[in-house]
């Protein structure tokens, strides 16, 4: 992609993550999302910043997959307008990106035809405040507004509306559901999030550049190992620092150890939804020995905290990583032997096949991205497409399905877990020596810096922006779940409401990875 005054090629900030940033006026804001969609490249994040201080204007920001890397674009937008051209009408990705900038910025797309229901606020703060601008009163108590959600309504003979949500007979987080049905046939769906809004980008303020990692590994627990990753790579670039080769090699082991994790808990669930509850008590008790191998070897079960800006900080033993390779091949035949089962059981079968089904060409408008869109044939996987280190050498299989319903997620995650148990046993046997840390050096007041980083779910990024005296001015963290929310809608679609569970375990989004 080329637009006026942006590099040819983006070049790496940090040595890991080939990006560029370049500043625009709104005429090339619209051009590069038009140029971006023309030439393949995807949409991943949009977010703003308040630089009044510096400019007297706020920014918004996009960032776009290219084959090179990734190409963030800055707009300033005048304090007395607020408002910016819409990407929603090119990237419909771009949409609740754009409402929750809105709540928490104030800034508006000037299309008039755009989505501009709030998205986070919820009421509980005023209409005319907005916390992520920097004059926001955080020390004044907060006066709720009445809130309202004007939810599409589907009229008609027939037509019921179930409501779901958002407190939830589980343990998953709020979240409600707006079924609109005739029997039980879905015709449509729309979900409304938020209710877990944590300030975490307003919170990122009050911490150092250094220990921001630890918030960053609180954004969505079940990825923390990304987003610690992602963070220290956004950090490592403000602080012009590179960790050293053990520490890359730790972070990969660790992040495929949570990839692992994941994926045997998702297919337990699945399994159960689908009415096989035997398979939920055989991927627990995997997952369960998977976990407390973590505990064992670094400390955490989650490996939470383990990444830090300028390596890791922790370092199993030998025999821990020895211990490791075994419990994986270990750990694999079960799951050939739990798959070969899900393969002949009939009954899982006709729940999985073209149960929540998500073509490829619509996954590829609406931008379904990570393991649900390679289950719908969009081959986008960094650790594949633009590796880092050590990704670079341990040549990572991509594994993409085109049927697009449950049981392509479902054998998406058992591929997975094939490929990931490659690596783990190839991670440990070549992990280089030498030291797992480098020291930090002292940021630029201003320095930008983005670390993006393939989780289990998809493709987590941080972007950050460095304040005075080594402290944080601006971190913003996004999870590839604002992209996937909106094809759940889509892919129950013409299901039956007791089909929605098992579909939506099937993508297993992060509540909090959108509510941060």
């Amino acid at each position: 992609m080329r637009i006026p005054g942006m590099p040819q090629s983006p070049q790496p900030l940090s040595g890991a993550v080939a990006a560029s940033i370049t500043r625009v006026h709104a005429a090339a804001w619209s051009e590069a999302a038009v140029l971006a969609r023309e030439s393949g490249c995807r949409f991943v994040a949009l977010w703003g910043t308040d630089h009044r201080e510096r400019d007297g204007a706020f920014s918004v920001l996009a960032a776009y997959a290219t084959a090179q890397g990734l190409c963030v674009i800055e707009l300033p937008v005048a304090a007395t307008e607020a408002a910016y051209p819409d990407l929603a009408g090119v990237f419909p990705a771009a949409n609740r990106m754009q409402r929750s900038a809105r709540d928490l910025l104030g800034l508006m797309p000037k299309d008039d035809a755009v989505d501009t229901r709030a998205w986070l606020r919820h009421g509980a703060w005023r209409e005319d405040e907005f916390p992520l601008r920097r004059d926001f009163a955080r020390a004044a108590p907060l006066e709720p507004a009445p809130d309202s959600y004007a939810f599409v309504r589907v009229e008609g003979d027939g037509v019921h509306e179930i409501a779901v949500g958002p407190i939830h007979a589980g343990i998953i987080e709020p979240g409600h559901f707006r079924f609109s049905v005739v029997g039980e046939k879905v015709l449509r769906l729309e979900a409304h999030l938020g209710y877990v809004h944590k300030g975490i980008d307003k919170r990122f303020e009050d911490f150092t550049l250094e220990d921001g990692y630890r918030l960053a590994g609180r954004v969505s627990g079940d990825s923390t190992v990304a987003y610690a990753w992602a963070y220290a790579q956004a950090a490592e670039s403000v602080l012009d620092v590179r960790p050293p080769a053990r520490a890359l090699w730790l972070r990969a082991l660790m992040l495929e150890r949570e990839r692992v994790a994941n994926h045997l808990g998702d297919l337990g669930a699945l399994g159960n939804d689908g009415g096989f509850g035997f398979a939920l008590a055989q991927f627990m008790r995997l997952k369960e020995d998977w976990l407390r191998a973590n505990d064992a070897a670094f400390g955490h079960r989650f490996m939470m905290d383990r990444i830090i800006p300028g390596g890791v900080d922790s370092e199993p033993d030998r025999a821990h990583l020895e211990g490791l390779v075994r419990q994986a091949r270990e750990v694999l035949e079960e799951v050939h032997a739990m798959r070969r089962i899900f393969d002949e059981h009939s009954g899982l079968q006709d729940r999985f096949l073209t149960a929540g089904h998500v073509a490829p060409l619509l996954a590829h408008e609406l931008g379904l991205t990570g393991l649900a869109g390679r289950a719908s044939g969009q081959a986008h996987d960094l650790r594949a497409d633009l590796p880092t280190t050590p990704y670079d050498v341990l040549k990572v299989k991509k594994v993409v399905y085109q049927g697009g319903d449950v049981a392509a997620r479902v054998n998406a995650r058992f591929e997975e877990i094939n490929e990931s148990m490659r690596l783990i046993v190839a991670l440990v046997e070549a992990m280089p020596g030498g030291d797992v840390r480098a020291e930090l050096a002292q940021a630029r007041d201003g320095a930008f810096g983005v670390g993006w980083i393939e989780g289990w779910r998809g493709a987590v990024l941080v972007a950050l922006e460095a304040g005075a005296g080594g402290r944080i001015r601006r971190c913003h963290a996004h999870d590839p779940s604002w992209h996937n929310w909106p094809l759940i809608e889509h892919a129950v679609m013409g299901n039956i409401v007791p089909d929605f569970p098992l579909i939506n375990k099937s993508f297993n989004l992060s509540y909090s990875g959108v509510d941060c």
